[in-house]
Order: C-alpha cells, then structure tokens, then sequence
C-alpha cells in the first residue's frame, strides 16, 4: 500500500508568549501543499522489518526517522506483523514544510488502513501528537489555525484554490532553536484567523512571520528570496515557519526555475 505525504506552509506565525516549561505560544495557520513524498508500506513475508529511503537523503540514524516512531508506537499497541517500508523524500528537510511530520502522520493513517484498525481521527491524532507538535495537524490535513504549541487546533476558512505557489529553499538549514533565540514574545494586534479573511493583496501589511527578522540577519540569502518572489509578481511571500523555504503567492502561473537555479525549487497550483 502507498501513499503521498503532503507538506504545509505557514501562512502568519507569531510568538505570543514565553510558556513556563520552556516552550513557547505561538499562532499560525498551517495550509496543506500539494507536495509530497511517498510512502510504501507492505507486510513482511519473510518475518523480517526493513526501511530504506530514496529521493533527498535523509541524516542522522534510519531507526530514528519519525516514520518508524509512528511504526513503533502503533505496533507496540497492536501487535502488528513485521513490515518492509520505503519513504521517497521530495520535501526538502529543514524547510519549515513540515515533511518529517507529514511523514510520520501518513504512516499512522496507513497502517491504520492496512491492519483495519479503525482508529478514530482523535485517536491518530493523539498518536501524531506524540510523534511532534504540527504532526497531528497531517491527520486531517485541512486549513487549519493552531495555537499553544501549535499542537492546538481549529479549522481555518481559507481557500487558495486558483492559486499558483513557487517555493524556493536555498541550501542553508535553520536551527529551530536559533530561530527562536533572537524573539521576543508579543500579542499581534491581530490575529491571523482576522488576516486571511482580507484580500491576499493586503497580507503584506499584516501578516508577518515573526522568525523573518532573526533568520533574515543570520541567512539574507532568504531574504533575498522573498525579495525576488515579489520582483516577479507575488500576491504575497513569507518564509515557512522557522525553516529556509519561502513561498510566494501568485494570481497566475509563473515560471522561476531559473531565478531559483541553485535553490531546490516547486511550482504548482494550490489546492
């Protein structure tokens, strides 16, 4: 059985509060993107559990890929029969795109489908939450606006079907905690659930990612991108979460695989 994660963008993203655990309040609004890996799951008729990859490669050990903690989990509570699994990576890591994530809740929906499990939505998402903070948000895979630590959600009214996006990421990686160390915490005087019910043409007036300025200063090359998205005709641009991709918002399909050259770059419709 296969099936095709998706990634998200960010579109707003405030730091509202400094929690007493250490964590941090924010408000934003994820918005699925047709991107995706895909995933392949089959039972393992010689008994024996495998986990490749293709695609971007992926760092770090494969037994701690968030594809096998969803995997583990599900399997300890159900006793699941061995597994060959294959993840093609397309969504670049680092990004603020949410590929991990989408990943991960993917396989939670598929193993569910796979071992009939019937599983209600609540309950994958009480898995996914354990996985990380937006993980629960690929469950139902739906605009919507979160909260806490972003691990809190209510649907979202917003439509970008007719849209074209451009999503350009340049080689650098940004450190969520580094991303995190230059902000200082404020109340937006309004919030993004307000933002996007105004014309996308407005957006650049209020709707902003509090991370820009820390990671602009540390990486201008990703400012550099958002300024090309709006030399060549973006509705709207921002930087994807706390990660090095930047997409753009445009009224008609554009071509800029040339500007973006060097940077790993994906145009399509919005759904």
């Amino acid at each position: 059985m296969i099936t095709f994660p998706n990634a998200k963008i960010n579109l707003g993203l405030s730091v509202v509060e400094k929690r007493n655990d250490g964590y941090h309040n924010i408000e934003t609004i994820f918005f699925p993107l047709p991107l995706r890996d895909a995933l392949e799951m089959i039972v393992a008729k010689d008994g024996l559990q495998q986990f490749s990859s293709s695609g971007i490669g992926v760092p770090g050990n494969p037994d701690q890929n968030l594809v096998l903690k969803a995997w583990n989990l599900l399997q300890h509570d159900f006793n699941l029969p061995q597994v060959k699994i294959h993840l093609h990576k397309a969504i670049p890591l680092g990004a603020g795109l949410g590929g991990g994530s989408a990943d991960a809740a993917f396989m939670i929906k598929l193993i569910n489908e796979e071992f009939e499990l019937n599983l209600p939505i609540a309950h994958m998402q009480e898995y996914a939450g354990k996985i990380g903070a937006d993980c629960a948000f690929f469950i139902e895979n739906k605009p919507t606006f979160a909260f806490g630590k972003g691990d809190q959600f209510l649907p979202a009214e917003i439509n970008l079907s007719g849209y074209f996006g451009v999503i350009a990421k340049p080689a650098v990686n940004v450190n969520t905690a580094d991303a995190y160390a230059g902000i200082v915490p404020r109340k937006p005087e309004l919030s993004v659930k307000e933002i996007i019910k105004t014309p996308i043409e407005n957006w650049n007036e209020n709707l902003k990612n509090d991370f820009e300025e820390t990671v602009f200063m540390k990486f201008p090359e990703i400012r550099i991108i958002k300024d090309s998205l709006y030399e060549n005709g973006a509705l709207y641009a921002s930087m994807s979460g706390s990660g090095s991709a930047v997409y753009g918002i445009f009224k008609n399909e554009v071509a800029l695989h040339n500007v973006f050259g060097d940077h790993i770059c994906w145009e399509g419709w919005f759904w």
